[in-house]
Order: C-alpha cells, then structure tokens, then sequence
C-alpha cells in the first residue's frame, strides 16, 4: 500500500515538494495544505495524486484533522507554526520532516538562544517519536540539510577531524537590483545578527560580518570572501562532533555573495537595527525601511524569465566543505564540492531559480527518503545524523536530479 503525506504550506518549498510527491510510485495521495485556498487549489489541479484542505496553523488540532492517517506531515511553514506542526505529528503517530531551522521555533517561547532551543526539541520530542517508532527529520533544504550530507561525506575517510568549514556563495548576479534569491527578511536578519561557531570545543557567539576568509575555485569569478553568518550547521554539528564529525573541534559556517555586499554596508551604517529611533520627529525601525525597499525574491516562472532576458551579471556560486584532520598520521584537508544547476540551467529544466531548485529538490530528497522507507532510525534527528547508507542513498538520487559530489583529499 503506498504512502499518504500531508505537505503543509504551499509556497516554494511545499510546491516543490507536492510535485515531485506526484510522480512517486509508493505515493498514493498527497494532502495539500495552507490557509490559502486558493494556492492549494492552484497547485492541486496540476497534480494526479493530490487533493487540498484549508488548514489554521495556529490551531494545532486543525492540523492534526487534516493529518490522520498520513505516514508523513512535510511541514512548509514559517517557523511561528513549528512547535503546533511537532505536536500534531505526535498526536496522529505520523513521521515529520521540515525545511527551516527548527530550533528556531522555541525561540521567544523558550529561550533567545538556537542552542538551547535545538537540545529542548530533541530531549522534549526525541523520545515521543521514538516510543512511536517514528522519525522527524528537521532542517531538511538545502543548508542546513544537502550540506549537513555533503559534510559527513567530508569526514568520511579521515582518522580524525579537527576544523570544519560549510562555505556558500551565491554569485548569482542579475542586471536589476535583485541582491537576494530567497526571503529578504530572513536573509537580512540573519545577517545583522551575531553567528554561531563552534571554536574549541564550544558553541559560540561571532560578530555579524565577521572572521572572513577568501577562497578561490575553478568556477567562481576570482577570489571571493565570506563571513560569518547566523546559521544552523555549527550548532547541530558541534553538537554532534563526537559521533558523526570525527571528534571536529572547530565548525564553522561562511556565506557570501551579492546578497552579503549589498546587507554589510548597511549593517556599519546601523541601518539593519530593528531598534526604533526617531527621525524628523518621527520614529522609524531602520531594518524595517531598508526591508521595504528590497524586492522579494522571483518565484513564479514570468518574472524569473524577466530577469533572465534582461540579462546576468554572472550565474556562478559554490557549495564546499572544507573538513581539516588526519589521515594515516598525515595533515590533510578533505574537500567536498557540491555541484548544481546554475540559474538558468535550473529555469530550463523546471522554470525556477537555482536557489528553489537546490533547496526544494535537496529538501525533496529527504522526502524521498521516508517514502521508499530508506531511514533506520527513529526519534528525532537533525540533517547531520544521516548514518553513511542514508548519505549513500540520498547522493544516488541526488546525482539523477544533477546535484553531484566531489570529494578530493590533500595533504596540507
């Protein structure tokens, strides 16, 4: 009997997913779901398998409504919905998986701190699923998610490990003023806010724009820098550096790119605050009118194809971790890049940015995943905890969708 998986928000992520659901064999029906009607209607009318429901996200027995009986619950949603999402999984013994850093949702509730946040979900809901014999699979896109995989292929052959480097740039550059690919609102707040590293054995707090480092690779323009940038990988991964990263004592997560050159001059000119202060006798939130005069990132397929003809600046970015340790008593440095459709290869095959393609298909695969029955485990876990048969599995599939490794490793 196939799988029935109820995807929850119908945006990027969701819709992606849905699709890709369609075209599964051991998929029976998929549930879509969002306070939209409208969007979910649009959306199911263009898959076989699917049907729509309008779901309340604030209300956790709405979601549970919608969701007996499913083997899965995808949760698309903003963060605000997480903990609902988690409950309602729980209380109809279905499996979960979601996209965005799920520590995040206990934020404000719990505590100002990812850290705490993610070891709260793990010791509150970890063992509901695994007395259920479920599994939740949290931070599923493409970082965290396709690079928590990518780095425990890093650290594969090493005897040890002892600095970690997830490095991203996105090069993607388009003659308009388009400086993010994704949510600006997020990308801007996790720009101006202080990062996570994990420096000697500690998770720690790092300045907004700080500790760069400058890489250069075949298929960037030149040399690039990155910075630091509040992200999940360092906590999840510093974390669990004992048993998955080979005792790693140094995790590090860097981004840069056009989005960065355009959010670090405006962080210095204080403009990204989210403190009101008063301005020709009125009071402003500085990040609040910035935000307002950035565009939201392209999803559909007309405004995609705008940019395009308009014409690129470039249509470059990278993917690499860099995984420092030793290896038959030698220094060396394994490095692992992960290739993928650029822009507009990924407009050509499916009519959406490289960002969608790589975040919802590298999201979709974890999907993948439960619906061939490919995980052992049970509980809850993050995207780093993937033991090597699950990694192997996932990079088989990934490599038919043209997201493919490669893994060099060099004395240092």
């Amino acid at each position: 009997m196939g799988k029935r998986i109820l995807v929850l928000g119908v945006g990027a992520q969701g819709s992606t997913v849905a699709q890709r659901l369609d075209e599964e064999p051991n998929v029976d029906e998929i549930i879509c779901a969002d306070r939209d009607l409208s969007a979910v209607e649009g959306l199911v009318k263009i898959l076989g398998k699917a049907r729509g429901v309008s779901v309340d996200a604030s209300d956790k027995d709405s979601i549970a409504d919608a969701a007996r009986g499913v083997d899965l619950i995808v949760n698309a949603l903003p963060l605000m919905f997480g903990k609902n999402v988690l409950d309602a999984a729980v209380a109809v013994n279905a499996n979960y998986q979601d996209f965005a850093a799920a520590e995040g949702m206990f934020t404000g509730s719990l505590d100002d701190d990812w850290v705490e946040g993610i070891k709260f979900m793990r010791s509150e809901y970890g063992p509901k699923f695994k007395e259920a014999g479920r599994l939740a699979v949290v931070g599923t896109g493409s970082a965290p998610g396709l690079i928590c995989a990518a780095t425990r292929v890093a650290v594969r052959d090493l005897d040890s490990c002892d600095t970690i480097y997830n490095i991203v740039y996105e090069g993607v550059e388009a003659k308009r003023f388009q400086p993010f690919w994704w949510s600006p609102v997020t990308a801007l707040s996790d720009m101006s806010e202080d990062a996570f590293a994990y420096i000697d054995g500690e998770i720690v707090r790092t300045p907004a724009f700080g500790l760069p480092v400058r890489r250069k690779y075949d298929y960037t323009d030149g040399e690039v820098t990155c910075v630091e940038h509040a992200h999940d990988e360092p906590v999840y991964m510093g974390l669990n550096s004992k048993e998955y990263f080979k005792g790693a004592r140094n995790i590090y997560f860097k981004y840069g790119g056009v989005g960065i050159r355009f959010a670090e001059p405006l962080y210095r000119a204080g403009l990204l605050s989210k403190a009101p202060e008063m301005f020709n006798g009125r009071e402003i939130v500085p990040f609040d009118f910035v935000l307002a005069h950035v565009p939201p990132a392209p999803k559909f397929k007309d405004e995609i194809k705008a940019i395009i003809d308009e014409g690129l600046v470039s249509d470059t970015g990278c993917m690499v971790v860099e995984a420092y340790g030793k290896k038959d008593g030698k220094d060396v440095k394994a490095e692992t890049h992960v290739y993928a459709p650029g822009l507009e290869d990924s407009f050509a095959r499916s009519g959406i940015t490289s960002e969608m393609y790589i975040t919802g298909q590298g999201g979709f695969l974890f999907t993948k995943m439960f619906v061939n029955d490919k995980y052992e485990q049970t509980g809850l876990i993050t995207s780093d905890m993937l033991t090597y048969p699950e990694v192997d599995y996932y990079f088989e599939r990934a490599a038919e969708l043209d997201i493919t490794l490669e893994t060099k490793i060099k004395e240092v």
